[in-house]
């Protein structure tokens, strides 16, 4: 173990690392309307900017967390912060439709890099007590990151210009690199090569299945051509004796809970965070930077009770932690789904996002730790590949779900409860993960 005072700058660098992967995510929210007014894009074109960046992360997010355990935690995170900042600047930079698609996939590319990595060096770093708490702050940046970008989007749309949010990563980018350089250690990796078969099946099948989710045409044959690669991608990871993602992994049982109930509870969020900003802007004429604003309500109630997640851990244990947060986030989904212009923002929506916030505090962290838990030190990456995998695909995955359930009832409001009490049935599903393999896997292991 080192001194505190290295572990307290290498958690600034992961955590500020992956805000901004969270930030990149959920800025473009609120900032849509006035990117498609300075570039001229059609609702079509618009989708792919996100959907672009979407792509790129989810497919190549297995490749990026175990080229981390292969070559080097920090010279592969240094790598993906070139990509990301140097994606960043030309997503700010760009002029028309093309140049804005290709730099957020080129973007996506640095947070498939950046987000397994950093969770893998958190792995390593810290043990104990302390990696409860880093792995606690960590999990609540999740949902920290994700409500405040929406409140930083409106900011920027409004106020001054959605491109302030791309410019700002690069400083920081350049700064997480100093940073890293001087006090990241630097390590040289495992002794052997990468699985090239499994890299590049898992790549296709990875990206296609994310298309045929988020795609305008030829879902299904990006969905049969997904079964196909990731058919050949799990064969050969049974096969080698050196693959991108080890099997073992999922032979635990607490694992396997994380990944199925992070994969639905992301799935609910996910389509929460996209479907809510654009009710209160359409039926209470928020403002972008309103809309952004309304959600405070959750995002202080999270930031706060994520400070306590250590402490609860200990005391209820992850999984009895994660089985609570679910359950609050549940019924504070439910009662939003009974919103009307009628009740308002502040019984309708504020109200209910206290219970979500205090539910996603107690959730996202018992989340990452069940994702990691019992994994040896050479897996680290390529297990925190898994869980983002798991949270990228299960948020596409929700969202598409959430939408699709909207736009099945005329009226916005109609859609808007029915898509949100199915977020609420999601999540239903990820408290039965919880409590039937989580827990149980929990005790198992102690």
């Amino acid at each position: 173990m080192a001194k505190q005072r290295r572990f307290d700058w290498i958690l600034l660098v992961i955590l500020m690392s992956y805000f901004m992967i969270l930030l990149d995510n959920s800025i473009i929210f609120t900032g849509t309307v006035k990117i498609a007014q300075d570039l001229n894009l059609n609702q079509a074109t618009l989708s792919w900017v996100s959907s672009a960046y979407s792509l790129t992360f989810g497919g190549f997010l297995l490749l990026g967390g175990r080229a981390g355990d292969l070559f080097g935690r920090r010279r592969v995170f240094e790598i993906g912060l070139v990509i990301f900042g140097l994606g960043s600047l030309l997503v700010g930079l760009a002029v028309n439709a093309p140049m804005i698609i290709v730099s957020r996939a080129f973007q996506g590319i640095g947070s498939a890099i950046l987000a397994p990595t950093t969770l893998a060096i958190l792995m390593d770093t810290y043990e104990g007590a302390e990696r409860v708490k880093a792995i606690a702050y960590y999990g609540a940046m999740a949902g920290i990151g994700a409500s405040v970008s929406l409140v930083i989007g409106g900011v920027f749309a409004s106020l001054l210009t959605w491109r302030v949010g791309f410019f700002m990563n690069v400083p920081i980018s350049v700064w997480m690199f100093y940073l890293a350089v001087k006090y990241l250690d630097k390590d040289n990796g495992q002794t052997g090569k990468l699985d090239w078969l499994g890299t590049f099946s898992s790549l296709i099948g990875m990206s296609a299945l994310v298309y045929s989710i988020i795609g305008d045409w030829a879902k299904l044959p990006a969905f049969l051509l997904a079964i196909l690669f990731l058919g050949i991608f799990i064969y050969q990871e049974h096969r080698t004796g050196q693959p991108i993602m080890p099997l073992r992994l999922f032979t635990d049982r607490e694992r396997i809970g994380a990944y199925v109930g992070r994969f639905l509870y992301l799935g609910a969020m996910m389509g929460f965070w996209f479907i809510t900003p654009q009710l209160m802007q359409n039926q209470l004429g928020f403002s972008a930077l309103m809309a952004g604003v309304a959600f405070f309500p959750l995002t202080i109630v999270n930031f706060i009770v994520a400070l306590q997640v250590a402490r609860l851990t200990a005391k209820w244990g992850n999984g009895g932690l994660l089985v609570i947060g679910i359950a609050l986030t549940a019924i504070g989904m439910v009662w939003m789904s009974r919103f009307t212009p009628a009740v308002g923002y502040w019984w309708g929506i504020a109200a209910p996002m206290v219970i979500v916030g205090i539910g996603q505090g107690f959730s996202l962290s018992p989340f990452t730790a069940a994702g990691v838990a019992h994994t040896r030190g050479s897996d680290a990456g390529a297990a925190s590949g898994v869980v983002n995998v798991m949270h990228q695909i299960g948020g596409s995955v929700g969202l598409s779900i959430l939408v699709t359930v909207q736009g099945l009832f005329t009226g916005q409001v109609a859609g808007f409860q029915h898509a949100i009490l199915m977020g609420g049935g999601l999540l239903v599903l990820a408290l039965l993960a919880a409590i039937f393999l989580i827990v149980p896997g929990e005790r198992q292991s102690n």
